[in-house]
């Protein structure tokens, strides 16, 4: 078989797997490699593709000046990424996804679907050096405008900049702190409320993830958290099962800081796939 037809035949394998887990979302970013909702110090080699199909389910409706009292309905994020720098020490991530449905809809925004995400860094290494990684995710095509805490023009360019330091510890597994902006100017970061309201544009990135190698070294665990009262601020936590080498699935929980301008909290199901 050839390369081309094996990266066709796993995008195609992806998206069964996708649609057999009844995936759906909500609110959803444009990730790089990620934890359970934040991004991660973690890259993707040189010369490989990771396939990811996250979902976001709510599990309760809105309130009734919200929606309609309704549940959003499901979304869809599709994103590839890949590696792009040869080097062992100084690594680079770049990549795209397509998000549809969910809030964007009764905002309008599903004409403009697709978000950009890159990501370079430095891996950690057996000596006190941590892993460092800093990048940009939720790059948005629709330019958004606010006036006086009112959003005058809808947007997806949140642009959402971070940097990230992660160490594993001996036992304790992986710990990793943070801090991240974004654009309050686009309407999907929910900055500011029905009430014009601001919130935050900006907050603290923390997460401790392990591999419970105790049980099964196929069964890898995580918390992890985004502060802010934005559509993004979020304490999630979730476990993951590698079905084969190249293949895992994350089962998890978001709960969202500020529900007036995140809405309701949500189930996650994530599936993800590296080629070759």
């Amino acid at each position: 078989m050839t390369k081309s037809n094996r990266i066709i035949r796993s995008v195609c394998i992806a998206l069964a797997a996708f649609a057999l887990c009844g995936i759906a979302v909500t609110i959803a970013s444009a990730t790089p490699s990620t934890q359970i909702w934040i991004p991660s110090t973690d890259i993707q080699p040189y010369k490989t593709l990771h396939f990811g199909a996250d979902t976001y389910i709510r599990t309760a409706n809105e309130p009734e000046n919200v929606n309609g009292g309704r549940n959003y309905p499901p979304q869809v994020d599709l994103g590839l990424t890949g590696g792009i720098l040869p080097w062992e020490k100084l690594q680079a991530e770049v990549g795209f996804d397509v998000i549809y449905g969910g809030t964007n809809t009764s905002a309008g925004l599903d004409s403009y679907p697709l978000y950009f995400n890159f990501k370079v860094g430095m891996p950690e290494d057996n000596t006190w050096i941590p892993a460092i990684a800093a990048g940009m995710y939720n790059i948005g095509t629709k330019s958004g405008s606010v006036s006086n805490g009112v959003y005058t023009k809808t947007g997806t360019n949140v642009d959402t900049y971070y940097g990230l330091v992660a160490k594993t510890l001996p036992v304790v597994g992986r710990l990793s702190l943070g801090w991240y902006g974004l654009n309050k100017k686009a309407s999907v970061a929910g900055v500011y409320d029905s009430n014009g309201q601001e919130g935050n544009d900006n907050g603290l990135l923390a997460s401790w993830d392990r591999t419970l190698s105790e049980i099964s070294d196929k069964l890898w665990v995580a918390v992890d958290y985004q502060g802010g009262k934005n559509a993004y601020g979020a304490t999630s936590f979730g476990a993951s099962w590698a079905f084969a080498k190249n293949t895992s699935v994350i089962f998890g929980y978001d709960i969202y800081n500020n529900h007036s301008r995140a809405g309701q909290n949500t189930f996650t199901v994530q599936v993800d796939i590296n080629f070759p």
